[in-house]
């Protein structure tokens, strides 16, 4: 039997792309698969339910811990294994997948962020340190893509601009598995409001949304997730919207279930930063498995799949204006809202789901043997 260690020093254990998809698809395909990661205890056992074995790390004691200090023990643990593939999900173990390929082992590099553009939009980063920063990881990005025995990308844009590297590369989309987030079998009344389930940052969007909520009164927006920065919290919560957010926190998938068979609208509008532009985000995708209609940003490419699956309504995510309108032309037409939910749920079963992505990976996987 094959042996794959999937790594990450970044991610938690029970991560939807690389437990719930990858590692799991792989265990079923057949692979004895081992995932080098921090968790907490109790994911150890509901990993060894799916037939992945989990190697828990210590919790880093920060940013910069977890960026220098957590990448050596991630490759030491994942070397310990001897693995016959490696597959490591974070930008700064690329110097420790450049050591395993040394050895001889077949190295995966998943490319879950378009990275330079992603480093250009950090705010934890000096403003005048950005370009550096993106310019040196770029490079860096660059010479391991041409070490590397493969890279994974997360989407179609990202894998384009890694086959200029290199010519062994994929792109493994991050769409939803179809029956996680199913509509109930007993139809739940919806109400009048929208939801948006996620990270909650300037660069998503959320303050222009919580801005557009006054001029559609009658509507409470469901916001579901962790504030990173306590400066944007304070912000937000001093907006006048922000008395119809209803703040849930972060909750878990059952919950998630339940928040979006209610809603009459799943928010995802970014804001037009050149990491957002060209990417697929997974909540876009989840909000239409869910049977849910998307209130997303009109970006080309984000345009092309809502109206390609007549799925839901595109606003300028700059415009509290356009967003108000938006939600209004959603929530005043309960007809629309069954129906291009409805479309969107199709639109999953038939084309972006994981299933077909699972497949695609394990052949990826077979190339390489």
């Amino acid at each position: 039997m094959i042996r794959v260690c999937h790594m990450s020093s970044a991610h938690q254990g029970l991560d939807i792309r690389i437990f719930a998809k990858e590692c799991v698809s792989l265990a079923d395909a057949g692979y004895e698969v081992h995932l080098v990661i921090t968790a907490p205890t109790d994911a150890v056992a509901k990993a060894a339910a799916q037939r992945v074995t989990m190697h828990v790390l210590p919790r880093p004691a920060g940013r910069l811990a977890r960026m220098f200090k957590q990448g050596w023990r991630c490759y030491r643990m994942a070397s310990r294994l001897n693995a016959d593939i490696y597959h490591f999900h974070d930008p700064e173990l690329i110097p420790y997948g450049m050591l395993l390929r040394l050895t001889g082992k077949r190295v995966i590099y998943d490319v879950h962020e378009d990275l330079p553009r992603d480093i250009l939009d950090k705010e934890w980063i000096p403003a005048w340190a950005r370009r550096w920063v993106a310019a040196g990881a770029e490079a860096l990005e660059y010479i391991g893509a041409r070490w590397f025995f493969a890279v994974s990308a997360a989407t179609p844009f990202i894998a384009e601009r890694y086959r200029r590297i290199t010519s062994r590369v994929i792109d493994i989309n991050n769409f939803p598995m179809p029956d996680e987030l199913a509509p109930p079998e007993v139809a739940v009344k919806r109400r009048r409001q929208v939801c948006y389930v996620g990270g909650i940052t300037r660069v998503r969007g959320l303050k222009p949304l919580v801005q557009a909520l006054p001029a559609v009164t009658d509507v409470r927006l469901v916001l579901c997730g962790k504030f990173t920065e306590p400066a944007f919290e304070a912000e937000i919560k001093a907006l006048p919207g922000w008395r119809q957010v209803d703040y849930r926190g972060q909750v878990g998938r059952k919950d998630m279930q339940r928040i979006l068979s209610e809603s009459m609208a799943g928010v995802v509008t970014f804001l037009p930063i050149p990491n957002h532009t060209d990417a697929q985000p997974n909540k876009m995708f989840e909000y239409m498995s869910a049977e849910l209609p998307v209130l997303a940003s009109d970006f080309p490419l984000w345009r092309q799949i809502v109206d390609g699956a007549q799925a839901g309504v595109c606003v300028d995510p700059q415009s509290p204006q356009s967003i108000a309108a938006g939600i209004r032309e959603l929530v005043d037409d309960p007809a629309k809202v069954q129906r291009m939910g409805k479309a969107g749920r199709k639109a999953v079963l038939e084309k972006y789901n994981w299933p077909t992505e699972a497949e695609k990976l394990v052949n990826f996987y077979k190339e390489l043997q």
